[in-house]
Formats: structure tokens, sequence, C-alpha cells
């Protein structure tokens, strides 16, 4: 039986260098390009007629857009519009890719450190050039909290910096970490029905189960990626 770690092993469909560097075209290139491609075509197709009573179709797609809509103020506040495609984009990306990761021999793009490392420090970067555009030399007062005595600053300022430059690696490693725990133990389940043969008739429904709970996960993973990008682009716009 193959390794539960075999699905997750980057195999480049294209080889290419530049300037000595191995650029190759991989699976992970593959499906990240039809997770573009799948949301870009949910939603064009979905709101193609804009009926006023809108379809399944339609309806799904502005239940989408009005949930981070409402997110995005909840969150964020007012000033927090602007960027509501960036972060509606997003969700819409991990969704995607969470869920098609998913589909048997599929390969799930957000089981990698360094493509969930590369969305969260594009939201960290994001977030502190917008804090220091908006508040200048103000924004270090972040890491020295209102109403704290001078005298505990120099305990408090390192903890503080530690913890901001702590983001993206949390953000990235909690994304990660829940997609290939998930998907590796559907592969291990999935070895022992077909290993038991007829007599793995239980084993099978336990796999259902966790398929359907693996399912959550991949939804929840996006929603908790996207409310934490909105909480730290809180923090950026509102500081203290």
């Amino acid at each position: 039986m193959a390794s539960p770690l075999q699905q997750f092993e980057i195999k480049p469909l294209a080889r290419l260098e530049v300037g000595g560097m191995d650029v190759s075209f991989t699976n992970s290139s593959l499906f990240m390009m039809i997770v573009i491609m799948a949301v870009t075509l949910f939603m064009v197709l979905g709101m193609r007629k804009r009926a006023m009573v809108p379809g399944r179709w339609q309806s799904t797609v502005e239940l989408f857009y009005e949930f981070i809509a409402g997110l995005v103020p909840d969150n964020v506040g007012s000033a927090g519009r602007p960027y509501f495609p960036f972060i509606f984009s997003l969700f819409m990306f991990i969704l995607f890719a969470n869920c098609i990761g998913l589909v048997p021999y599929a390969f799930t793009v957000t089981s990698h450190i360094i493509v969930t490392f590369a969305l969260a420090a594009v939201v960290f970067v994001g977030v502190t050039i917008i804090a220091i555009a908006r508040h200048g030399m103000k924004f270090f007062s972040y890491f020295l909290p209102p109403g704290v005595p001078l005298y505990m600053a120099p305990l408090l300022i390192p903890i503080e910096v530690l913890s901001y430059l702590a983001r993206p690696v949390t953000l990235s490693l909690r994304l990660f970490a829940n997609m290939m725990a998930g998907h590796t133990m559907l592969k291990v389940f999935a070895g022992f029905v077909i290993a038991l043969g007829i007599a793995g008739v239980a084993p099978l429904t336990v796999l259902v189960g966790l398929y359907m709970l693996e399912l959550i996960v991949a939804v929840l993973q996006a929603f908790v990626f996207t409310i934490l990008t909105c909480l730290y682009l809180h923090d950026a716009i509102h500081l203290h």
C-alpha cells in the first residue's frame, strides 16, 4: 500500500529552468490554476443572468458574497470596505482549494506550508503596509498597549513584537496542519477499507463520516483564515 504522505508529493509536469533555478510546472501549479478557473467560472456563470428572482446557482454566489460582505464591516468596520475584494478573493481561493483537494486523485495545494505561508505573508505584509501608510510612526505604538507603565515597556515590547511577527507563521501553520492531517487520516482509513475487502464495511462507514468531517474542516479553515485576516486588518486600521 502506498504511503499516506505520497499524495502530498509535488511532481513536475513540465520541467523548466531559468537562470539555473528550477521553475518547473508542477501538479501544485496545475491545481492552483484549476482552483482559480473554478472560482472564476463559479462567479461568472452564477451571476450572468442577474435575475430578480435568483436561481440556485445565483443564490449560492450571492450567499458567499453577502457572507463576506457582512463579515468585513462586522470585524473591520466601515473603513474595511475598500479591502473587501481582496478578502473575498482570499476566502474563495482557500475554500475552493480545500474542497477540490477532497476530490479523489486531486491535489490539495493548501496542504503545503509554502502555499499557506505565501498567502499568510501577503496578508501580513499588506496589513503592515496599510498600518504604516495610515498611521506613520504612530504604528509602533501598537507594541506598547495604552495605560501600560513605562517600566514594563522593556518586557512587553519584545513580547508584542514577537507576537506580531508570529502572525504569518501561526496563520499558515493552522491551515497547513489541518489540511495535511485530515487528508492523511482519510488515506489511512481508505487503505484499511481496501485491505479488508468485504469485511471493510465498518471502516467504510467511518471513512464516510471522516470525509464529511473533513469537508466541514475545509470550510471552517477558509472561514478562520479569512476572519483572522479581518482582525489583523482591524488592528492595522484602528491600532488600539
